[in-house]
């Protein structure tokens, strides 16, 4: 089994920046692609963006420009810089992967347990 864990989230003036990491530990032979999701309150979960495991990264339209998708293959690690942040981005920000534990297993997704950004006006 597979598990990823978020840190980095937190308070932040709107304008200001904050940088998520997301490692993926446990049972892995590979990871395949890696994304940020985001729930603001009251509404449904939403992508913020994703990297491949080649590095194509691809990003919703709000946070293009804003927002850097990278990751790390050796140390199994995504990480999201948020710059020029708004009030708007405030939300639940959850790490996504798709995993396969053993060479001969199918590509499985897999969740972190989420970090706050808040961003005040």
């Amino acid at each position: 089994q597979a598990q990823l864990v978020e840190s980095g989230g937190g308070l932040v003036q709107a304008g200001g920046s904050l940088r998520l990491s997301c490692v993926a530990s446990g049972s892995i032979f590979t990871v395949g692609n890696m994304g940020w999701y985001r729930q603001p309150p009251g509404k449904q979960r939403e992508l913020v963006a994703t990297v491949s495991s080649v590095g194509y990264s691809n990003y919703a339209d709000s946070v293009k420009g804003r927002f850097t998708i990278s990751r790390d293959n050796a140390k199994k690690s995504v990480y999201l810089q948020m710059d020029s942040l708004k009030p708007e981005d405030t939300a639940v920000y959850y790490c996504n992967a798709v995993i396969k534990t053993v060479y001969n297993s199918p590509y499985s997704e897999y969740w972190g347990q989420g970090t706050q950004v808040t961003v005040s006006s």
